[in-house]
């Protein structure tokens, strides 16, 4: 390919010249080719590998020189000789001649370079070639990365490093290639060439290691094998980009969100390191955007713009601290450097001024930001303050057309009198009303809303018994006032030090929903999304699924002892905000544990407040802890185990002996505490929470076992450690509710909450939330690989009794089909990846392929599949299975039709090839033959008898009688007789699959024979059958005229087909031809002719038939013979017109049945071998994942190496 112009200083280095003139060079690399160059080959190539050189994968190059210059100019490179001599002849060609005009030697270079640029130009504008940000060098090392291991365009490569890959105990050097989809290492050493591909969807862990021989290396472990790698120059980053690309993968497993590229990154800055791509750019805009989201408790879709270093002057202290300054599309936040000394969060949409101040000695480059709650932030010690201030006022722009935008909407809505305190709009019926601020009846009429925090509207007020725990409150509420009073209130208060020690000893109950909502970054997500809850529930109301149904039963077990909870307006209530969730987040729905910490919400938030609580914490706080798998509370028991045994690792063997670890964890840590303590100490739990995140449930998880470690350590087995637990954290809790609540009698004793939070502050609280996302990622790994082993193993203990497949092989088949689902998701498919993939489904259901894809392993282990023929026979199979007609199949319907042509008997073999032409085809047209409308009520009753009637009993200890039960099932409902009869055209395409499936056997010309005596007297069946039935007909006349006839033939070879190719190129496809009759209401009768000639036939002919009308002499001129093995002949339109139209050149009186088809087999003993040929099922998965391995490595069912060669 034709490369911009670069300057080589020595041109002769490691290179032989092979061709020259006075301008141009070509040269071949040392090594490369025939011979290989000995020793320095061997050394030239390994230097290539090492050295990074583009050598290795372009060996040839075209250098241009002037005679009395000294430097070259690359001006083109190949990968093989053909392409780099079409370079060098039309070099020759038509640049030779034009130089010898130019005198001087500058003009000559200036033109060569500018005619290549040009050449480059022009191919780019043909080819739509897109501009993209990556640099030359990384371009080159995307080229290398598909060529070496044979990936497509759509494979992106993110990065490459150098490192050592320890293939036993020899180190091989090389290059580490890190896609979108793949791991890959190449190495070449003095001829030996190893590869590796891995994906990362089958990598189960991905760890830093470190060894007295390894110091730096890091381990990729699959289920089959580990692979090291070590010696990296930058090890940080490569294995920070390797768990980023696992945990996407790991997320397109989970729920099926693929990865995505940024097309709004800024440009590549010229300053910018050479090997880097705009991919790599992008997931680190990613990682920074995830870390400054959870520091700050943002929305998920806020994408950090930058970050600066700056001081910050704090009022309440008197001080400049020194921090970080971030900048987002809606928010400047601030962090100290010393971690817990100040934070603070500045919505963008509540500044009012951005201004710089003027600089001093003291006070160097000053910003001033003012927002609308009257309070100043003032920022110093900024490096680049006028291009901040410039971002900042290009955000607040977006910002405040955005509000304008939002005000236009509700200004309709409200009355332009300001005087009117009160509106009352009617929306369909609805009552919404305006007090100063919005609230809203969106149920039933009859029952009320709650428009307050349900706590308010139910607290006893009783003074006498409550004094101690109202004068507890009242001083809680002025510490609070004091504290706002001095840092702040609202969003954008200053966070210190101070207030953790407030939430550390309980927030007041009046203040703890607004607190909640502000220490969880819901506010925010509320102040962005007016209205939104009330749509939400005005869409949600009155429909009805799975989760509504669960939810209705889970409404009454929501702390039922809460008087909150025991009358309509509490449970209608909660309803609604369940039910708006499930609508908002149909992957999710509802989940159990939903319920209990959704009722406490809505004690001390509003309706609206705590829905958008509930999103914080399905969707931030708490990933994927609420879905149907519960995989984040099982990742998060992976994470306390191994707290546990660092933290104490005496009392670690113990728990896990006796199994109590992941028995309390998944309660604790799905209701947050909820369920196992009583309610006051609860919510405690639930204040410290919002304010700290996950790192205060796994504190206070280990400080619960540590204040327990005597006790536990002598506890015999999981009950009494359970026992012992209870006292800790009292259970059942319910009747033990909050003590304003309680009736007459004692509340149950209790640990003292608060010094248990301190004291797991005080012992557990170096606990960090980045560690903890690194632990998370270890573990999801093994969660999730775990749940795919169980999905496989249950959806082949569900089927292996209903067929011969042992369960080896359907493991290995479910990988196969696995892995071909996975590749389309990779590169795209026919189908939508997210309609193929839905982890939700049942077992069976959550993958599912596509027409092509069924191709790929159809040709890969079906034993009829035959090369250019297999698609049409994959086609007809595929509709055959797809059972639900929804252009998909599962892996059971996948097996169905592989035990078949596996296991199944010359019978059953013969019954799935007519059943798959007896299918109709999928015309525009209405007229069907009767027989189609027969095979379609065949075709969805049964095609597997007896699957349905055995799902549902499906267990191990039955097996042996439920495959005899689905013999007896089998037999009864597919009654030979029942199978519809096979019209004419349906006849024609079996003949046509007849013929192309044998056309590279060994015995080829034997059964091409056979076919021919068989369809010889099928069709002598069919017009008999014709016979019969046209005998009874009054209604026809018959006037001279003949009826279609068919007649088969045997051609010498290929390449005595003059004729027939003459009648091919007056046709432009055999889907034209007639079965012509010379009056189109003449159904007459004709009899049909077989001339087989064996003795004109010689071995290497080829068979094949013609269809031919007597009656007809135009189709006789057309067409006198056509191939049966051409994929022309009789083959579906692209418009979905079948064959042979529907018209009056079918004679639907024509037809034979399943027992003629199976008798004229039997007749013939070289097809009763072909079909009673025995499979290997073994060597066909064998061969099959070598094909994939070495022939589409994008394929490889977990990872593979290509052994060394050399």
């Amino acid at each position: 390919m034709w490369v911009s112009p670069e300057d080589v200083l020595l041109a002769g280095a490691l290179w032989i010249t092979e061709r020259a003139n006075p301008y141009f060079i070509l040269q071949k690399r040392k090594g490369h080719g025939d011979g290989g160059g000995g020793l320095a080959g061997l050394l030239v190539g390994t230097l290539d590998v090492v050295l990074d050189s583009s050598a290795r994968m372009a060996p040839y190059r075209i250098l241009y020189q002037t005679p009395d210059s000294l430097v070259y100019w690359i001006i083109a490179h190949g990968t093989s000789r053909k392409e780099i001599t079409e370079h060098w002849e039309w070099l020759e060609h038509n640049l030779l001649q034009t130089l010898s005009i130019f005198e001087n030697e500058n003009d000559i270079t200036t033109f060569v370079k500018g005619k290549v640029q040009g050449i480059i130009a022009e191919y780019n504008k043909n080819h739509d070639v897109k501009e993209d940000d990556d640099t030359d060098k990384f371009k080159e090392a995307s080229t290398k990365f598909r060529k070496l291991f044979g990936m497509p365009e759509e494979e992106k490569l993110v990065n490459y490093y150098s490192c050592s890959f320890w293939k036993g105990k020899v180190p091989r050097q090389g290059w580490l290639y890190l896609s979108i989809n793949h791991l890959c290492f190449y190495s070449y050493l003095l001829g030996k060439e190893a590869k590796l591909v891995v994906r990362w969807a089958d990598i189960t862990q991905l760890e830093k290691s470190a060894t007295l021989l390894l110091p730096d290396a890091i381990k990729v472990s699959t289920r089959m094998n580990e692979h090291v790698f070590s010696v990296f120059l930058n090890i940080n980053e490569t294995f920070k980009l390797a768990e980023q690309l696992a945990n996407i993968a790991m997320r397109q497993l989970l729920d099926n969100k693929g990865f995505e590229q940024d097309r709004s990154l800024p440009k590549l800055k010229k300053k910018s390191p050479k090997k880097v791509s705009a991919l790599k750019r992008d997931l680190d805009a990613r990682a920074k955007s995830e870390r400054y989201r959870a520091l700050f408790r943002l929305p998920k879709d806020e994408k950090l713009d930058g970050h600066t270093d700056c001081t910050l002057w704090t009022p309440f202290n008197k001080m400049h601290i020194l921090g970080q300054m971030f900048v987002s599309t809606n928010y400047i936040c601030f962090t100290s450097k010393e971690e817990t000394l100040c934070s603070l969060i500045i919505p963008l949409r509540e500044v009012t001024i951005v201004e710089k101040a003027d600089s001093s000695n003291v006070l160097p480059s000053p910003l001033s930001i003012s927002t609308k709650n009257r309070m100043t932030f003032l920022f110093a010690n900024l490096k680049d303050r006028d291009f901040l201030v410039q971002r900042i006022s290009d955000f607040l722009q977006q910002t405040s057309s955005k509000i304008h935008i939002e005000r236009e909407l509700t200004s309709s809505l409200n009355s332009s009198d300001d005087e009117v305190k009160q509106i009352v709009v009617l929306v369909n019926r609805k009552s919404i009303k305006y007090y100063g601020e919005r609230t809203f009846n969106l149920n039933d009429s009859r029952v009320p809303t709650a428009t307050h925090a349900l706590m308010t509207m139910y607290r006893r007020r009783s003074p006498e018994e409550f004094n101690p725990k109202l004068a507890k409150e009242f001083l809680k509420e002025q510490a609070w006032k004091n504290h706002f009073a001095e840092y702040g209130q609202g969003v954008c208060m200053y966070r210190t030090e101070k207030t953790k020690e407030l939430v550390l000893k309980g927030i007041p109950e009046s203040m703890r929903g607004e607190l909640w909502l502000l220490f969880s970054g819901t506010v925010n997500e509320m102040a962005t999304h007016p209205g939104y809850y009330e749509d939400l529930v005005e869409k949600s109301m009155g429909k009805y699924n799975l989760a509504t149904e669960e939810i209705e039963r889970d409404l009454h077990r929501s702390l039922p002892e809460h008087p909150a909870f025991q009358n309509e307006m509490g449970i209608a209530a909660l309803r609604r905000v369940l039910t708006a969730y499930a609508f908002r987040n149909p992957n999710i729905g509802y989940c159990q544990a939903m319920n209990i910490v959704t009722s406490v919400l809505l004690l001390y938030a509003k309706e609206e407040e705590a829905f958008w609580l509930l999103v914080a914490l399905c969707e931030r706080m708490l990933p994927d802890y609420y879905n149907t798998r519960v995989v984040g509370a099982l990742v998060d028991q992976g994470v306390f185990e191994e707290l546990a045994r660092e933290y104490i690792p005496q009392l670690y063997d113990c728990m896990q002996d006796l199994g109590v670890i992941s028995t309390i964890s998944l309660s604790w840590f799905l209701t947050l505490f909820l369920s196992v303590m009583p309610f006051e100490s609860a919510v405690v739990v639930v204040d410290c929470f919002f304010y700290d995140g996950i790192k205060v449930i796994f504190q206070l998880a280990l400080s619960v076992l540590h204040a327990n470690i005597h006790q536990l350590l002598g506890c015999k087995d999981d009950g009494e450690a359970m026992t012992v637990l209870g006292r800790t954290a009292p259970s059942p809790p319910i009747p033990h509710l909050h003590s304003l609540l309680t009736d007459n009698g004692e509340p149950h004793p209790e640990v003292d909450i608060f010094k248990l939070v301190r004291s797991s502050y005080e012992k557990f609280g170096s606990i960090r939330a980045d560690v903890i996302e690194q632990m998370r990622f270890k573990q999801r790994l093994r969660v999730i690989q775990t749940i795919e082993d169980t999905t496989k193993r249950n959806v082949v203990r569900t089927i292996v009794t209903e067929t011969a497949f042992s369960i080896d092989e359907l493991e290995e088949l479910y990988v196969l089909f696995k892995a071909e689902h996975l590749t389309s998701c990779y590169w795209g498919g026919s189908s939508n990846p997210t309609e193929r993939h839905d982890p939700s489904l049942p077992y069976l259901e959550q993958y599912r392929i596509d027409m092509e894809q069924f191709k790929g392993l159809f040709n890969l282990l079906f034993p009829w599949a035959n090369g250019a023929h297999s698609d049409p026979l994959a086609l007809r199979l595929f509709r055959l299975l797809d059972q639900n007609g929804d252009a998909l199949i599962n892996f059971r319907e996948f097996i169905s039709g592989l035990g078949v042509l596996c296991h199944g008997d010359l019978t059953e073999k013969l019954k799935l090839l007519y059943k798959m032409h007896v299918i109709p085809e999928n015309t525009h047209e209405p007229e069907e033959p009767d027989s189609a409308f027969e095979a379609t009520q065949y075709f969805f009753e049964d095609i597997t008898p007896g699957t349905s009637i055995v799902k549902k009993l499906n267990t191990p200890e039955y097996r042996h009688y439920l495959k005899l039960w689905n013999q007896e099932t089998k037999s009864k409902l597919e009654n030979t007789k029942d199978l519809p009869k096979l019209n004419q055209s349906q006849f024609i395409e079996l003949c046509k699959t007849l013929y192309s499936m044998f056309s590279e056997d060994v015995a080829e010309q034997e059964l091409y024979h056979a076919t021919a005596t068989v369809t010889s007297l099928l069709l002598e069946m069919g017009e008999v059958g014709k016979l019969f039935s046209s005998s009874g007909r009054k209604d026809h006349n018959i006037e001279g005229e003949s009826g279609p006839s068919m007649c088969l033939e045997n051609k010498p070879s290929p390449c005595e087909e003059g004729k027939g190719d003459e009648g091919s190129e007056q046709l432009p496809s055999m889907q034209d031809i007639r079965l012509e009759d010379s009056s189109p209401k003449d159904t007459g009768i004709s009899s049909a002719m077989l001339i087989s000639d064996d003795e004109t036939k010689d071995d290497t002919s080829m068979s094949s038939y013609s269809v031919l009308s007597a009656g007809s002499h135009e189709l006789d001129e057309k067409l006198q013979c056509e191939d049966i093995a051409d994929d022309t002949v009789l083959v579906r339109s692209e418009d979905g017109s079948s064959g042979l139209p529907h018209s009056t050149s079918i004679d639907k009186d024509w037809t034979i049945t399943f027992e003629q088809f199976l008798a004229s087999v039997l007749t013939e003993q070289a097809l009763v071998h072909y079909f009673e040929k025995p499979v290997e099922v073994a060597a066909c998965i064998t061969n099959a994942k070598n094909v994939q391995t070495v022939g589409r490595p994008l394929l490889s069912t977990s990872d593979y190496e290509i052994s060394l060669s050399g």
